[in-house]
């Protein structure tokens, strides 16, 4: 069985204390591949650093909403120059987050387009994070993609069946996390079960949102495992499909990781 956690925080406090004990037990787990997110500018030098000492473990570099305040990209250039590193294989995560408002919305906006722009540059698929901003968050990646094509997944998808079916419909995947495992998740699990099983993939978001039957201990990639049998009941269909058809989803959008691919 191979698995991919295709959105981790490796560099955060919880795992980067035990970085190399955090990537033994996720391949001990089936984990071939996790990426580890950036999410401040200041952070993509040691993140890129981390990926190059697991051959596991790749990369995405951006700024996350929270940061756009402060560290928000307006142009794309310092982006897409960063992610001509080999190990970076997504841009993001950006996006918005109306729940906290910890950045401007209008800093959340310019920051996002500057990584849409980024990845369509690059060619590398975007990493959404949208929180409480479904509406706001489609009409920019609709309104970009008119502009030009890109790729990307809605990270931690949580939302409506909205969101789920405009986000496909414009070809992008989705995020399956921990979230789909929780008890009060019957809504979102009956979203999950109506997308096509070829435009979902699987990621933990560590050291967040630990699934049943873990909830309340730090995440960590290993634990991808009980989200990908939730997910299989879910479709009705067995773990093994779901490991192969997860992976094969990330590797066809993923395209940088493809050297990574077991024989």
């Amino acid at each position: 069985m191979f698995l991919v956690d295709s959105h981790c925080h490796l560099d955060f406090p919880g795992l980067a204390e035990r970085e190399a004990a955090v990537v033994a037990a996720a391949r001990e787990a089936g984990v071939g591949l996790m990426v580890t997110i950036a999410t401040r500018r200041e952070s993509w030098g040691e993140v890129t650093a981390l990926a190059a000492r697991h051959p596991e473990v790749v990369c995405a570099l951006g700024v996350h909403p929270h940061n756009a305040g402060r560290d928000g990209l307006e142009d794309p250039a310092p982006l897409i120059a960063a992610a001509a590193d080999p190990q970076v294989v997504a841009v993001g995560e950006a996006g918005l987050d109306y729940h906290y408002d910890f950045a401007p919305r209008e800093s959340q906006a310019r920051n996002f387009r500057a990584h849409i722009a980024a990845a369509r540059e690059t060619g590398l698929p975007l990493v959404v994070h949208t929180r409480d901003a479904d509406a706001d968050t489609l009409a920019i990646l609709e309104e970009e993609m008119k502009a030009g094509p890109f790729t990307g997944v809605i990270h931690c998808f949580s939302s409506g069946r909205e969101l789920a079916e405009r986000a496909v419909a414009i070809g992008f995947h989705l995020g399956i996390g921990g979230i789909l495992t929780f008890r009060r998740s019957e809504e979102l699990r009956r979203i999950v079960a109506e997308m096509p099983l070829d435009r979902l993939l699987l990621e933990t978001d560590a050291p967040y949102l630990a699934p049943v039957p873990l909830r309340g201990k730090t995440n960590e990639p290993a634990f991808v495992v009980h989200t990908a049998k939730v997910l299989a009941a879910v479709k009705g269909t067995g773990l093994a499909e779901i490991a192969r058809a997860t992976s094969d989803n990330f590797f066809r959008l993923f395209t940088r990781a493809r050297a990574l691919r077991p024989a």
